[in-house]
C-alpha cells in the first residue's frame, strides 16, 4: 500500500467529521445552498468536497461506484482504506461518483421501491464550479433557490418519480451543494 493512501483523511476525526456531517446534511436539507467543507485530501481527480462526502457518508455497508476518470487504483485504495466502503457496480451502489457525463446512463442506478424508497443511489457529481442556474422549488427552499445543473430534463424526470428517484450532490473544489429527488427544477428565465 502506498503512503498516499494512508494520508488525506480527517486530521482530527471527531471534530472534522462532525463539521463535515453538519455541512453535508445542511446542503441536502437546503437544496441549492452551497457549503464550503474541508479536512479531506483525496487523490486526483476527486475534489476536496467529494473526499469529505466519502469520509462522512461511506462505510463498509455503503457500496461505491466510480465512474470514468474517478475510477483509478489510487481512488479505490483511498476509499477502501479511509471508509472501508466496497467498490461495486452501478446497479448495486449506494453512492456513484464521477462527472455528469461519466455517470451516464442514469437508468443504471437504483431508485428505491415503493416499500423502501430510501434504497436508492446518491450521485456525487464532480463539476468545475457551483453557482446560480436552474430554478429550484420544494421542501427546504423558501420561495426559490438556484443552482447550475448539467442538464434540466434528467432532474425533472427524477422529481416526477418522487418518492422514488436518486439524490445528488454536486462537488467543486471545497464546495458542495445538493439536490434531493423532491426538488422541482425549472429552467432559469431570461
Amino acid at each position: 500500500m502506498q503512503a498516499d493512501v494512508l494520508t488525506g483523511g480527517f486530521a482530527n476525526a471527531p471534530v472534522d467529521s462532525a463539521h463535515a456531517f453538519r455541512a453535508v446534511m445542511t446542503a441536502m436539507a437546503r437544496p441549492g445552498h452551497i457549503e464550503t467543507v474541508r479536512g479531506a485530501q483525496p487523490p486526483a481527480p476527486l475534489s476536496v468536497a467529494t473526499g469529505v462526502l466519502i469520509l462522512t457518508l461511506c462505510d463498509p455497508e455503503t457500496g461505491v461506484y466510480l465512474a470514468g476518470a474517478a475510477d483509478t487504483q489510487a481512488v479505490r485504495d483511498w476509499i477502501t482504506f479511509h471508509a472501508g466502503a466496497p467498490i461495486v457496480s452501478a446497479d448495486r451502489c449506494d453512492f456513484a461518483i464521477g462527472s455528469w457525463g461519466d455517470l451516464a446512463p442514469l437508468g443504471a442506478y437504483r431508485i428505491g421501491t415503493s416499500e423502501y424508497p430510501d434504497r436508492s443511489a446518491t450521485l456525487v457529481v464532480e463539476t468545475p464550479s457551483l453557482g446560480a442556474g436552474a430554478i429550484l422549488r420544494g421542501p427546504g427552499i423558501k420561495d426559490t433557490a438556484t443552482l447550475n445543473l448539467p442538464e434540466i430534463d434528467a432532474f425533472r424526470d427524477n422529481a416526477s418519480r418522487f418518492p422514488l428517484g436518486w439524490d445528488a450532490y454536486f462537488c467543486a473544489g471545497d464546495q458542495l451543494a445538493a439536490l434531493p429527488r423532491s426538488t422541482k427544477v425549472t429552467q432559469q428565465e431570461g
